[in-house]
């Protein structure tokens, strides 16, 4: 097919992966080509604290390691935000997203915890999910000691990243569990059973696209799940028939991305449910708007850190 293309980004585009993918092991060299060829970088303009911690992990499972990020001189509790990294469930790690997470601590003013949960298909669902969550009730439990206002106290997820936000973001009201101010999800990969108009046509755009979604998906429930009554709304929160009760959600989602559809019906599904929602559609662009360099590309970081500031209460969002 032939797309409109953001002119900006057209000279990107021969330098991104297009697949087809055979399996998660040549998306997993992808990312970890990227991390070689050097993360995007940067410096924030004021001081900021990380450490690594580990933290009690889902019963009968291993402990999880999450990097809490703050800024080093504060006035009083600051806002929470649980950020959970991108990577169609298959790679990933909290420190390929360690600029995104910085930049959030420095320029929205808040304590942020990001999770290395387990990946599939080692770690199939729910294995990821549950790590998240109990990085969620430890960030809760621990508000006091990590100088976070309990009453704002958010989440947030990119892609995949979006997609366990969601479900975490569900489990937390199914459960009783923390209460969450804000959600954020990026781009979130939200439905298994691709059957979306842009899920069938985008099957050959650069960075991800429908095929990579099928081997992302065959990975994170096991062969043969994928799109049958068997996969649980935890799993892929577009299932999920109950959307009230759940906190104020900010919704991305970009022209020519596979999971446009089902981010803009989940935003449209979450404000039928009361939810206050809302939805930004980016034109033009991939998965992501991932040329930060460009136009849009920075229109979509101003409007993330916007909503975040807005979602969590800080003053001046």
């Amino acid at each position: 097919m032939t797309y409109a293309f953001d002119p900006e980004i057209t000279p990107w585009l021969t330098m991104l992966p297009s697949g087809p993918f055979a399996d998660f092991r040549e998306l997993r060299a992808m990312g970890e080509a990227a991390v070689r060829a050097g993360l995007p970088s940067y410096e924030p303009d004021i001081p900021i604290t990380t450490r690594d911690i580990t933290v009690p992990g889902p019963e009968g499972a291993p402990d999880v390691m999450v990097r809490v990020y703050a800024p080093a001189e504060r006035d009083g509790l600051l806002p929470g935000l649980l950020y959970i990294h991108g990577g169609g469930f298959i790679m990933g790690s909290v420190e390929q997203f360690d600029a995104q997470a910085t930049r959030i601590a420095a320029e929205v003013g808040t304590v942020v915890v990001s999770v290395e949960y387990r990946l599939a298909p080692e770690h199939p669902f729910p294995a990821g999910l549950e790590d998240c969550y109990a990085a969620l009730e430890w960030t809760a439990k621990s508000a006091s000691e990590l100088g976070i206002d309990p009453g704002r106290l958010g989440i947030a997820g990119e892609s995949a990243g979006g997609g366990l936000a969601a479900a975490v973001t569900l489990l937390a009201r199914d459960r009783g569990g923390p209460a969450l101010c804000f959600q954020y999800l990026g781009v979130a990969e939200l439905d298994d059973r691709l059957r979306t108009p842009s899920m069938r046509d985008y099957d050959d755009v650069p960075l991800w696209n429908s095929r990579s979604s099928k081997v992302s998906w065959d990975c994170y429930l096991g062969e043969g799940r994928r799109g049958t009554a068997e996969v649980s709304p935890y799993a892929a929160p577009a299932r999920a028939q109950d959307l009230s009760g759940l906190p104020p959600a900010f919704v991305t989602a970009c022209q020519y991305d596979a999971f446009r559809d089902e981010d803009v019906d989940y935003a449209q599904r979450l404000s039928h449910a009361d939810v206050p929602t809302e939805l930004a559609l980016y034109p033009g662009v991939l998965h992501g708007g991932i040329i930060p360099e460009s136009t849009t590309g920075q229109r979509i970081l101003t409007d993330t850190l916007a909503a975040l500031r807005r979602g969590l209460g800080v003053r001046g969002g």
